[in-house]
Order: C-alpha cells, then structure tokens, then sequence
C-alpha cells in the first residue's frame, strides 16, 4: 500500500507560503517599525520600507544634511573623522582627524561595542552647520567646540569653563537667532577604574555660547546630557538624560538661558531593550525622533510614544534630509540607514 502524502504537501505548501518572498532587484528591509499609535501613520508610510546605504564604519553619530548640492555628514568617532556621504553611495572624509588631534589618545574616549569590536570614543560627535554653511562639531578628545573655516583652518569656540577644560562635548543645535547649544558629559574621556581623572568640572552641563562668543552655563539640572533639539518654535529645548533615561524639556527665556527642567518623556520602562537615550531630531510638526530601547522612538508634542523604528543595528542619533527634507538618516554603529517620511524635518 502506497503510504500518504497529505502531509509531506501541507507541510510544503505551509513552506511555501509562509517564506518571505523579495521581488527581484529589491533589496530586503533593514529594520521594522514598531506601531503603537495610529498617529503614526500620519508619519510614516505603512509600506515605507528602511535601507541601509553604508557599512564598515568603526561608530557612527552626529548626522547632518547639507542642503546644496546634497549630502549627509556624519562622524565615524573612533575613526576620528567627519564622512561624507553622497547619493552615489560613496564615503569620503571631509575633516581627518576631527575630534582629537593630540599625539597621546590613551586618556581619550570612553570604551564601547560597535557590535563586532570594542572601540573607543575619541574623535568628534555631534555635527551640524552655522549659518555661513560652516561646520561646526563637538570635539571629545579635544574637549571643545570646534568650527572649520572656509580655508580649512580651525577656530576653538569653547574648550573652557570658569578656567576649568571642558569635560567633553557631545551634541550641538543652533538656534535661529545664532546662539549655540551643546551638552557636555564625559563620554570622550578615557576612565581610570570607573572614574575620570581627567574631569576638571565638577558637573555635566547644557552649555550656551552667545551670539558674541561668550560662553554661559545654560543648566546643571540633567546628570548625563546628550541629545538635544529645539521645538519648532524655539520656545522649547528638550535635552535628554543617558545615565536616568529621560527626555527633559526647558523653557528658553528671551536671553536664551534656561529655566527650571520639566520630564518630558521617561523611557527607562523600555529598558528591557537594548538602545539609550542619545541623539534626537525635531520634525515641523513638533514630534520627536530620539534614540532609546529598541530603535529611534517616536514621541508626539504631548509626549506620547507613538511607535519605534528599529533599524538592523542600534542608532546613536538621526537628521532629516534629502530636498524635501522628508528623509530620515540613522546613524547606527557600523552603518547608515534612511527612512522616506511623511512630514519635514527641522535642519540647520
């Protein structure tokens, strides 16, 4: 007697239908998007799909978009370079070295996985453009505000405090009016048996620098500053806390300094999942793309977690780009990924 087959062809047909299935020439999908909210799909389309569009970097961060002709700038931190990246696809460096440019780097940057390798965070980080196009940058192992001039030259922005170095900044905003913004924790600081002898301040800023150059602490309130971006009205700075997991929001007075710090968003119950609170954008409708547990979060203006896109690998910070300014770029350890949006982002 001949034996049965029905289930030799349910089990290939389960096979069969249950497999993926890619349409020639297109590539896979190099994350998801987790959707918490239906306001998310008022921001992203339910079929966009994430691509990554660079690999081999050591760890990457600081992402900006020049408008003309059209390219991202990015820090690869461990490499102590600024990248850019063209549409084209190709990555070259544009300032080498960047963020440390001494002889000893054995008290610079605090170690950490790419992934593959440890690496350590020595060069510059945070990126963004001044007004005149210039590139401006926070340095770690050099522990300041650097600008490139058009003929190439450096010019030190801030690198002291109250005659005290810099700890190591880290990320950076313009506002509108030219005031700078940068926060300043230790992160490009080698430590020595889980402290920072190098440390010379004894606290971890939000720092301002005026339109004449004078440098101001704007708040001492967040332990562990990293990220931070403007409200689309600048009525608002939202800095978020690495070490507590927070996003923070301050009120901008009419000289540009700081008042009392409000919680704006507390993503430590999702920290069951790998990723912290680092780098963050602001689109124009006010929602905030930051980096944190499982991807880059996606919170309202109300503070209301609206979904997470999750790349393949974790991001460190994001920038809207392309013409429209409708694209997302992710900077994620060892690569580069994007996202078509709906709405525009805020740049430089």
């Amino acid at each position: 007697m001949r034996k049965p087959v029905v289930f030799k062809t349910l089990y290939f047909f389960i096979l069969v239908v249950c497999l993926p299935v890619q349409c020639p020439g297109q590539a896979p999908a190099a994350g998801s998007i987790v959707r918490l909210d239906p306001a998310l799909d008022q921001l992203v389309d339910p079929d966009a799909k994430i691509e990554k569009i660079a690999s081999g970097l050591k760890f990457a961060e600081g992402p900006v978009w020049v408008r003309k002709p059209g390219y991202l700038l990015f820090s690869d931190i461990p490499a102590n370079v600024i990248n850019k990246w063209t549409p084209d696809g190709k990555v070259s460096p544009v300032v080498n070295p960047s963020g440390f440019t001494g002889t000893d780097d054995s008290l610079a940057g605090v170690p950490i996985t790419n992934g593959f390798e440890t690496v350590y965070l020595i060069g510059s980080n945070g990126v963004t453009l001044d007004k005149q196009g210039r590139i401006v940058f926070a340095a770690h192992g050099d522990r300041g505000i650097i600008r490139i001039e058009k003929d190439g030259k450096r010019t030190v922005l801030a690198d002291h405090y109250d005659g005290k170095r810099l700890n190591s900044p880290n990320d950076l905003v313009y506002r509108s009016d030219g005031t700078l913004y940068f926060t300043d924790p230790p992160a490009g600081l080698r430590p020595v048996n889980r402290e920072f002898p190098q440390k010379e301040l004894s606290f971890n800023g939000v720092f301002l620098i005026a339109k004449d150059g004078t440098l101001r602490l704007a708040t001492k309130e967040v332990s562990f500053p990293n990220g931070l971006a403007f409200s689309p009205d600048e009525k608002y700075l939202y800095v978020d806390d690495t070490a507590k997991q927070l996003i923070m929001r301050f009120a901008v007075q009419s000289d540009g300094s700081l008042g009392a710090g409000q919680l704006f968003f507390d993503m430590s119950p999702l920290k069951q999942q790998p990723g912290v609170a680092d780098g963050m954008k602001v689109d124009k409708k006010g929602n905030l793309y930051c980096t944190g547990p499982g991807g880059i979060l996606v919170i309202s203006p109300e503070g209301k977690h609206l979904g997470t896109i999750s790349a393949t690998e974790l991001p460190a910070n994001v920038a809207f780009g392309d013409s429209d300014g409708k694209t997302l770029y992710m900077a994620a350890r060892t690569g580069l990924y994007r996202i078509h949006m709906k709405v525009e982002g805020i740049r430089p």
